[in-house]
């Protein structure tokens, strides 16, 4: 992946180097220097242990995430031009009204199987892209690869209901697969749960000790990650 941002990391999905310590604190000073004057002076806030027990560098800004903000962009033309026998809008409503009035758990484990019956498809085989973020409904007629099951199961949960405040994409890398993946978290009564496109389980994030963070992101801002 090429980020969201456009150039701050490797593509999702392709193999990253064991030794990741230097590289890390090279990507969070690149990242704060890349920070538009705007999103400094906007004094980002620290929380000291937070998502897979991280330290977090949060800030409102988006200016340096084009493809996140596009890709919003974009399902929101679509769905207003779309009509129940284009798009697959059909098939998006109806995985919406099956969330809609239930409890946050049972949201999770019904759009996490649901998403996760579509297959994986890497960018490149998809749109001839070295990375691209789709929306929901390109999703589900043409599946994608790790970061587009997450942003299908967000935006599915939001027009169920569920607060964006309460939900990020997280870019980590997985040490285990020795790849970078994405991942939705999902907050619910205090506790991080993850909605992976390879398990259909739920899982909180603190026990998950293979996955590393790099930054997590929702509508409201972005928060980059450290241990």
């Amino acid at each position: 992946m090429a980020a969201a941002g456009g150039s701050f990391f490797v593509r999702l999905g392709a193999r990253v180097p064991v030794q990741l310590s230097r590289r890390r604190c090279i990507v969070i000073a690149i990242l704060l220097l890349l920070l538009p004057d705007s999103a400094r002076a906007a004094s980002p806030s620290i929380t000291k242990i937070g998502l897979f027990q991280t330290f977090e560098l949060h800030s409102p800004n988006l200016a340096a995430f084009p493809k996140w903000r596009d890709m919003l962009i974009r399902f929101e033309q679509e769905m207003a031009e779309c009509t129940p026998d284009r798009c697959r809008l059909d098939e998006w409503q109806q995985l919406v009204a099956a969330l809609r009035g239930r409890k946050p758990d049972v949201q999770l484990k019904l759009v996490n199987k649901a998403i996760n019956q579509h297959r994986y498809i890497e960018d490149w085989a998809n749109w001839d892209l070295a990375d691209y973020w789709e929306t929901p409904l390109q999703f589900l007629d043409r599946s994608g690869d790790c970061e587009d099951f997450a942003i299908a199961k967000y935006l599915a949960l939001r027009a169920a209901g569920m607060p964006a405040d309460a939900m990020r994409i997280v870019i980590v890398r997985d040490h285990a697969r020795q790849r970078m993946h994405a991942v939705l978290a999902v907050y619910v009564r205090g506790r991080a749960l993850i909605l992976d496109s390879l398990y259909d389980a739920i899982v909180e994030a603190d026990a998950i000790d293979h996955y590393e963070p790099i930054y997590s992101i929702n509508e409201r801002g972005w928060w980059l990650h450290r241990r």
